[in-house]
């Protein structure tokens, strides 16, 4: 079969996120492997050049959105007509949709299915199933929608406790499975086995759903050489991290040290709660990225994401392995998917302070142990999350689209 041309959807052309990362990933990987990527975002002034900008459609200002950002919000007519436009001149096989709600909405979809264009979305966040995105609350784990009641959205005020807010978002929400944000969509990509069932569990069909984990190309990185000194934790600074638990458990272990990476919302919380109970084995080095974090990676004995919401995929997890780390992580989301128990890390309940503890000087205590675990966790990545892996899965899901 030809290789087909994809027009490739997300809501940004910059990377803010996880998902706008492997959105780039995935371009690289498919014109590495001779496809003509169309990339289809909203426009902005962060947005990385791009040949085809002219295609992008005004995009609404999310953060401090006008009174007329708020319709444009649950249906683009911009993002309808510029699609149809893209679709008209590039000629495009197969659409991959990535995050396309909000600033490209569901009014893409029929412009797609009008021209027959297969549709595949890759899911990276709960959006069928939670109008916030989450499946949390207050803090908690929460599944009260469950894909279909999403006034209760509004009753829980989810969206930053605002009513105004929580209104759009249940608007949005029954709005988007008008237009068919399942129907129209032909194959899903749950990027985690646990994310699978979650969609089967609201009423995806089983044949319009696969499987297909992240990836990391492990020989770019390289791998740690010596055993590891510290415990790291690197990523978003958010109590659903689990982190005041990590914290918790620090405090039992004070011949460990510990380095918390990363900035959020509850940063300056997590700092002060650490002073507070006078915790000189944490540092916190604020945002750290580029080769400064991967030498912080090499040089941990192990990384932790005591997670204690849906984690999906996370790339901490596959990167920290990479660099022949292992990992301690939480029986929730996607988590133990990555994690083989007692051979490239540890899995410990979500919450729970004493198991944390225990693991934190399992590994901790142990570099060496540690260093033998996280070569385990290297070739395991090379086998099973390589690109190579990857890109077959994802070309086998276009080729059986493409030959209905």
């Amino acid at each position: 079969m030809p290789t087909p041309t994809v027009l490739h959807g997300s809501h940004n052309y910059y990377i803010p996120g996880g998902a706008e990362r492997y959105f780039f990933e995935l371009s690289n990987l498919l014109e590495q492997h001779g496809h003509k990527v169309i990339p289809f975002c909203g426009a902005s002034d962060k947005n990385r050049p791009s040949e085809y900008s002219d295609y992008f459609p005004p995009a609404i200002d999310t953060a401090n959105p006008s009174f007329t950002d708020v319709f444009r919000f649950i249906y683009s007519r911009d993002a309808r007509r510029y699609i149809k436009r893209a679709i008209h001149d590039l000629n495009p096989d197969i659409a991959h949709l990535h995050i396309y709600h909000g600033k490209l909405t569901s009014s893409i979809l029929g412009a797609l299915k009008e021209n027959h264009i297969p549709i595949v979305q890759t899911l990276h966040e709960y959006k069928l199933l939670c109008p916030v995105y989450s499946c949390v609350r207050n803090g908690k784990i929460c599944e009260d929608c469950h894909g279909k009641h999403f006034w209760k959205a509004l009753v829980h005020r989810c969206n930053r406790g605002s009513l105004a807010r929580s209104t759009v978002s249940m608007a949005e929400s029954y709005v988007a499975r008008m237009l068919g944000a399942v129907e129209k969509v032909d194959h899903f990509i749950g990027v985690s086995q646990f994310m699978t069932d979650k969609m089967l569990s609201i009423g995806v069909p089983r044949n319009k759903i696969s499987t297909v984990h992240n990836f990391v190309d492990s020989e770019k990185l390289r791998p740690a050489a010596e055993p590891g000194k510290y415990v790291l934790y690197f990523g978003r600074l958010d109590a659903t991290k689990g982190l005041f638990t990590l914290l918790d458990a620090m405090r039992e272990n004070p011949d460990l040290q510990c380095v918390i990476a990363g900035s959020g919302p509850d940063g300056d919380a997590l700092q002060a709660y650490a002073s507070q109970h006078n915790m000189p084995n944490v540092r916190f080095p604020g945002f750290v990225e580029g080769t400064a974090l991967q030498d912080m990676i090499r040089g941990a004995v192990c990384t932790v994401l005591p997670a204690e919401w849906y984690e999906n995929c996370p790339m901490s997890v596959l990167e920290s392995l990479a660099y022949a780390r292992p990992v301690i992580g939480t029986r929730i989301g996607g988590i133990p998917e990555l994690i083989d128990d007692g051979h490239d890390g540890l899995i410990v309940e979500p919450g729970d302070r004493e198991q944390l503890s225990v693991a934190l000087r399992e590994l901790g205590g142990n570099p060496q142990q540690s260093a033998l675990m996280g070569l385990a966790g290297r070739e395991k990545v090379a086998r099973r999350f390589s690109p190579a892996h990857h890109y077959a899965q994802i070309r086998a899901i276009y080729d059986q689209l493409l030959s209905a």
